[in-house]
């Protein structure tokens, strides 16, 4: 999608160019395809086509008015949130309301300007008035006005069908190519990431680490080993098996970053303050599989890092209703040692794209880098599935 700005770049001079493309092409073609219908056979085609130019230009607003109330107000807040009743009755009010417009600017805008520059208009109104009459048999003394009328509404009627047709087609199909291209990407970087979780964050550094640790505990107290070696077991079993799928229950996630703080403290040992406070009922809210854990990782990169002499981390995840807030603090190394420190796994970048991908418009992240503390404040509005669904959330 990058590679076709003009078409899905959400920039102004993109979309406004976009629009004018659209409706200038849009006057164009119905000035020319009306200029085709002969209403005054005196007429020459010039002349009646630059009647009709003025005439598609001044029904433009109308059928912008009606374009716009589709794509921006009915089809984003009501058809694809699948309210289908109220789509179709404010889809129907819309039509209406164009071809009301329509009459308008026909009355008291169109007609009044042509007959005041041109003396063929009042000729086309006439000859209008006549067919209708004449078609329909009025009785005797019965104007052929309110025929005009109809006829004029159900013009109107007719154009914003088509016009709304056409708006409504465009939206949809840029909606649905957009999200299809999307779930594309993001299967395959879910793949990328699994790979980068497994090389990467999970990294052999850690591992040989933790692995000296299980061993020197292995030979003092048995009891303590085994709960490292369950530990580190249930995060690549997690890794492994749960890395894959579209959802996992929160608390299978905050469960898998309590074992991997556990392994921390005990790589760090009792130069490391650590505060952390995770709820203990999660309900049904369900979230993507190693979301938070690279942010985890990154604090204990740098928060807990060597270079510092007194490291200090907190961590605190609280919940309201469907919406999880993280916050992350950690002590920074001195800018001496900046220069030092690698890089912290896949990173928090890759995270924000995660975000922009899974959670579009349903998360905010905020991060304040300051000199000497780094403050990550992260809130995501979770999926809450049911029971019954359950078996849906590998999907």
């Amino acid at each position: 999608m990058n590679n076709h700005p003009f078409i899905f770049s959400d920039l102004p001079k993109y979309r406004i160019l976009r629009h004018l493309l659209f409706w200038g092409f849009w006057w164009i073609f119905q000035a020319i395809l009306y200029s085709f219908i002969v209403r005054d056979p005196t007429q020459t085609y010039v002349e009646r086509l630059r009647i009709t130019l003025f005439e598609a230009f001044v029904f433009l607003g109308p059928q912008i008015f009606l374009a716009y109330s589709l794509i921006y107000f009915i089809i984003p807040r009501f058809l694809l949130r699948q309210r289908y009743l109220l789509t179709g009755f404010l889809t129907i009010i819309a039509f209406l309301i164009t071809a009301w417009l329509s009459w308008i600017f026909r009355n008291f805008l169109i007609n009044p300007i042509l007959v005041h520059f041109t003396d063929a208009v009042p000729q086309v109104i006439n000859n209008t008035n006549a067919c209708y009459t004449e078609k329909n048999k009025l009785p005797p003394g019965v104007p052929g006005k309110d025929y005009t009328i109809n006829s004029t509404l159900l013009a109107g009627l007719r154009g914003s069908i088509i016009t709304g047709g056409i708006a409504a087609a465009i939206k949809l199909m840029k909606y649905w190519y957009v999200k299809e291209q999307r779930n594309l990407q993001l299967q395959k970087e879910n793949v990328e990431i699994q790979l980068q979780v497994l090389t990467a964050q999970v990294h052999p550094h850690f591992l040989f680490n933790t692995l000296n640790n299980i061993y020197s505990y292995t030979q003092q107290t048995s009891p303590i080993a085994a709960g490292l070696i369950t530990d580190l077991s249930e995060i690549l079993r997690y890794v492994l098996y749960e890395g894959n799928k579209r959802y996992v229950s929160l608390a299978q996630e905050l469960k898998m970053i309590a074992n991997y703080i556990e392994l921390e403290k005990v790589r760090y040992g009792n130069k490391l303050e650590i505060h952390v406070k995770i709820p203990e009922k999660t309900d049904d809210l369900y979230i993507t599989p190693l979301l938070l854990l690279p942010l985890v990782e990154n604090t204990f990169k740098h928060g807990a890092s060597n270079f510092l002499e007194n490291p200090w981390i907190t961590l605190e995840i609280t919940l309201q209703d469907t919406l999880m807030h993280m916050k992350l603090i950690n002590g920074k190394m001195d800018a001496k040692d900046v220069a030092s420190a690698k890089s912290s796994g896949i990173g928090i970048a890759n995270v924000k794209r995660r975000l922009e991908l899974l959670y579009e418009n349903k998360h905010e992240l905020h991060i304040i880098n300051e000199e000497d503390v780094f403050i990550l404040n992260l809130k995501i509005y979770l999926k809450r599935i049911d029971e019954n669904a359950k078996p849906d959330i590998d999907a």
